[in-house]
């Protein structure tokens, strides 16, 4: 279990409520009887609601957001170090950076059906906030520290890797954290750390983040989650020190050349053909696949 002993005083909701239908639903599709319902429903608790609605759920999931993902970091990295023995540290932290990435978590919450058990206050109920990637990602995270709480760290390993294993493909994105990592090894002989703090910025809540490689600041980002943030701190960061990062581009059409309008008796004209040059075309290129 992950309370130790005399602590269970510091995380339980004092005559929490039985669960409602639809959380019991949600706690059969996780797979666990939680003994403390009120962790599952601080889970699924966005800020919004718990000010709108202080006498359902008190508590929002910010904190068990915050415990998840510290979980889940370990977790990752631990299935990581055990199947790929022959990855490096740079490969290591790339490919978990993509296990935890905004969404590869989106998607694992989307499969669970996550955004529709959610507790939301109306503005962002009514604005499509089921829908939203980083809410879900946040959503999922702190499922998994209401997990650990209740049924232990076995448990959230198997709630992650379980359903991270059944995706059909690993999602993948522009994975700036993973090319910064092995960037600043091979300059500074250094890890890159990130030092990330959250703002709520009127029913929202903004992120700001900081990469360091040693005592100087590389880059700063921001982004309505921790691991966007950090992910656009490390994209600032890799412009200032390779150049402009930019993605592909599609490759643009060719047009047609217009045919020239007919006149009167025109005269006749001896031209060599003009040559159109065709677009540079490039290949999306993608990383590797996760094992």
């Amino acid at each position: 279990m992950g309370v130790h002993p005399g602590e269970g005083r510091l995380i339980a909701q004092p005559q929490a409520a039985p669960l409602s239908q639809s959380l019991q639903q949600l706690q059969q599709k996780i797979g666990i009887h939680f003994r403390d319902p009120g962790l599952l429903l601080e889970a699924v608790t966005h800020s919004s609601f718990a000010n709108e609605n202080p006498a359902v759920s008190p508590r929002d999931n910010e904190r068990l957001e915050y415990l998840g993902d510290a979980v889940l970091q370990l977790i990752a990295a631990e299935y990581l170090y055990k199947h790929h023995p022959g990855a490096t540290e740079g490969e290591l932290t790339q490919t978990r950076s993509a296990m935890v990435n905004t969404n590869t978590l989106a998607q694992l919450a989307e499969l669970l059906g996550l955004g529709g058990y959610l507790y939301l206050g109306k503005g962002i109920a009514n604005g499509g906030g089921r829908s939203l990637k980083s809410l879900l990602a946040n959503a999922f995270e702190a499922v998994l520290g209401a997990v650990f709480l209740d049924a232990g760290y076995d448990a959230a390993y198997h709630y992650y890797l379980d359903r991270y294993r059944a995706l059909p493909v690993p999602v993948r994105d522009e994975n700036f954290k993973g090319r910064l990592q092995q960037v600043a090894q091979e300059r500074f002989g250094a890890t890159p750390v990130y030092d990330s703090e959250g703002a709520r910025v009127g029913n929202r809540r903004e992120y700001t983040s900081v990469v360091f490689a040693g005592a100087e600041p590389l880059g700063t980002g921001h982004g309505p989650s921790k691991q966007e943030a950090e992910q656009d701190a490390a994209r600032v960061a890799l412009e200032a020190l390779l150049g402009p990062v930019s993605k592909p581009t599609k490759p643009q059409r060719q047009r047609r050349p217009r045919k020239p309008r007919q006149t009167a008796a025109p005269e006749p004209v001896t031209a060599e053909a003009e040559v159109v040059p065709l677009p540079e075309t490039r290949s999306r290129q993608f990383g590797e696949p996760i094992d």
